[in-house]
């Protein structure tokens, strides 16, 4: 290990000692030039390999660090159009929304064309927590004219009444509720029923007589009885009928016309004297 150790500072000392008498040579003021051009020559041959070499190195790290910069740039321009994608992405859909909207509000539009009276569109802001009721508030309320028992549909047909108003909402009971009852006629035949809320999704068709012609598919419409839904508003289909062999009236389920579960907007039906 000394041995090599003593080798190792040999080894720099000879190193060291061409470079400095090279260096003398070269600065020295020689009178032979073809002598100087001899040492420069060998000092460049000596210094060229560690040159080469010390310039390889700064320009593969100054490569390095290009790279780096690049990709952090690049990085940065990819965040920002990242974010840029996010807020066109939500514009799009903030857009369609509002087109839907409109579609749906001017289809309510051209229900209350129909309506002899004066109508109110308003938004669906909210359901009954519970189960067992079916119950929607909307953003309307006795500010704008609507009160307790009028009428509210969409294009579609009947979803229920209005059981409470307040200055700027009401609360709607729909039809699919238990505490429902609404009365109407089957439109082809003009045989009268009670449509009542079961609390699902359906509704019973009540009081209709046991030889009362009635069909899987046939339409049902407000009868105008009862002084809150105006006669002939769709209210639903016949889904199912049964026929015992005793009792007076027929078991019929019917499917409400509106798609109650996907309420966005309806319309509120006022009275013809409302202005």
């Amino acid at each position: 290990m000394l041995n090599k150790g003593a080798k190792g500072k040999n080894l720099v000392v000879i190193l060291s000692s061409i470079f400095l008498i090279a260096f003398v040579l070269i600065t020295v003021n020689i009178k032979s030039r073809k002598t100087a051009d001899f040492f420069e020559s060998t000092f460049v041959w000596i210094v060229s390999p560690f040159q080469s070499l010390f310039t390889s190195t700064v320009n593969s790290v100054s490569e390095a660090i290009d790279h780096y910069l690049f990709l952090v740039r690049v990085s940065r321009e990819n965040e920002a159009l990242k974010r840029q994608v996010d807020v066109l992405t939500q514009e799009k859909n903030r857009l369609r929304e509002q087109l839907l909207r409109h579609e749906r509000i001017h289809k309510l539009l051209e229900r209350q064309d129909r309506w002899e009276g004066r109508a109110e569109a308003a938004s669906v802001i909210g359901r009954d927590a519970t189960q067992w009721s079916k119950v929607v508030f909307i953003d309307k309320g006795v500010n704008q004219g609507i009160h307790e028992n009028y009428a509210v549909v969409t294009h579609r047909g009947v979803i229920g009444h209005v059981i409470q108003a307040n200055a700027r909402s009401s609360k709607v009971l729909l039809i699919t509720d238990s505490r429902s009852a609404v009365d109407v006629l089957f439109q082809g035949s003009r045989v009268s029923g009670v449509v009542v809320g079961t609390g699902g999704d359906f509704c019973d068709v009540r009081f209709v007589p046991i030889d009362a012609v009635v069909h899987v598919g046939d339409k049902i419409i407000s009868s105008g009885m009862g002084a809150i839904f105006p006669k002939g508003l769709v209210v639903g289909t016949v889904d199912r009928v049964t026929k015992k062999k005793q009792g007076l009236f027929q078991e019929i389920t019917a499917t409400p016309n509106a798609d109650l579960a996907r309420l966005e907007e309806v319309l509120v039906l006022l009275p013809a004297t409302e202005k």
